[in-house]
């Protein structure tokens, strides 16, 4: 199956934050065509290019906390163009601005008005979801009700297709719901079932850290998986992304806690370039 794959070094974030350009040569040996930031670890974007450029690999998408986004939209926008990233995505929102939330409102104000910005400078704003966007609002989904709130040329989807699952739907159908809008489709793989009040998930700060260390459990209801080693029908994922109109599959995995994250990383890139 012939597709850009790329990853998301948030997947081996300690190993990146020792040696960024070590993590990206052992991408571009697995098969990666591309790589996703969350953070670029105190790099400029001279010395990220540099990186890039010695590997062969493609500055696909970038996670940039909204906080981040909200402080500094022109910064940001120059950063990324200058390290040739074509798609900048708001990862997450916190308790206080997701859908539901008092700063809803003011997020999709600010979401549309960097999006514009983007849009004049040649990048594709994204949104990646987690679960907590498909709860009902107005009718609808949180995450629907954002889509329709922000024109399509503004906001694209990156839909994180194990969220989705998670949250009761069906990620191929779900793909397909916003064909054409769906240019970077996220791979995750998982096992097992959500707990309430389960942490299944670290926020990504500005710098790629996490600001929660999930305690690993010795036999977790949930648990992530290197894709194709989970429950998420991956060729199903990947034919609707196609037919859709997906430019880029990102393979994320949240947290490894069988083997090295990077041992994982080879395993989801030799599942996918073996479908």
């Amino acid at each position: 199956m012939d597709i850009k794959l790329g990853y998301q070094i948030y997947s081996a974030r300690e190993e990146a934050e020792k040696d960024l350009a070590s993590v990206c040569a052992k991408l571009k040996e697995f098969g990666y065509d591309g790589v996703e930031f969350a953070g670029f670890y105190g790099y400029t974007a001279a010395q990220i290019s540099d990186i890039l450029k010695a590997n062969g690999l493609a500055a696909v998408s970038s996670h940039v906390p909204y906080v981040s986004i909200i402080e500094d939209m022109e910064g940001t926008i120059a950063f990324h163009k200058a390290i040739g990233c074509k798609f900048i995505a708001v990862p997450y929102l916190d308790e206080q601005t997701r859908p539901g939330a008092p700063g809803f409102a003011a997020a999709i104000r600010n979401i549309a008005k960097f999006g514009a910005l983007c849009k004049a400078e040649g990048i594709q704003l994204l949104y990646h979801n987690h679960d907590f966007e498909f709860v009902t609002l107005s009718g609808e989904y949180g995450l629907d009700f954002l889509y329709d709130a922000i024109p399509a040329d503004l906001l694209a989807t990156e839909l994180d297709t194990c969220w989705v699952n998670v949250a009761g739907e069906n990620p191929a159908a779900y793909i397909r719901k916003y064909a054409g809008r769906c240019p970077v489709v996220h791979l995750k793989d998982f096992i097992g079932a959500k707990k309430d009040g389960e942490a299944l998930y670290a926020l990504i700060q500005a710098d790629g850290s996490d600001d929660v260390k999930v305690e690993q459990k010795e036999e977790p209801a949930f648990d992530f998986r290197p894709v194709g080693y989970g429950k998420q029908d991956i060729p199903g994922i990947i034919a609707a992304g196609l037919e859709s109109g997906a430019q880029w599959f990102i393979v994320e995995q949240d947290r490894s806690s069988e083997r090295p994250p990077l041992d994982a990383a080879k395993m989801s890139c030799g599942y996918v370039r073996g479908l």
